[in-house]
């Protein structure tokens, strides 16, 4: 889940570039998988996703966002779940 403390106010300029996203009107399902869903048919629906993603004037944005609050689910900002995790995992060094 969503850490909603993360989550900017409800001022319209933070959440404008929603209004821009090439996803807007588009069904979850294409960005958010189903439960069960694994191997090809979710790598099929991802890459789906990110070609959308790729075309998108708020993309970076959007990814912005997806890490500021780290959004649990869906592909974001041409971000996978899993993406957005290594993203902000801490690096290490030895």
């Amino acid at each position: 889940m969503a850490d909603t403390r993360r989550l900017p106010g409800p001022n319209a300029d933070l959440w404008d570039w929603q209004l821009d996203a090439a996803c807007r009107g588009m069904a979850s399902s294409y960005f958010f998988h189903p439960e069960g869903e694994r191997g090809p048919a979710r790598s099929r629906r991802e890459a789906q996703a990110k070609i959308v993603c790729a075309h998108c004037p708020a993309l970076l944005q959007c990814r912005a966002h997806a890490l500021e609050v780290h959004e649990p689910y869906g592909i974001w900002g041409g971000m996978s779940e899993s993406e957005r995790t290594q993203a902000l995992a801490p690096v290490t060094t030895h």
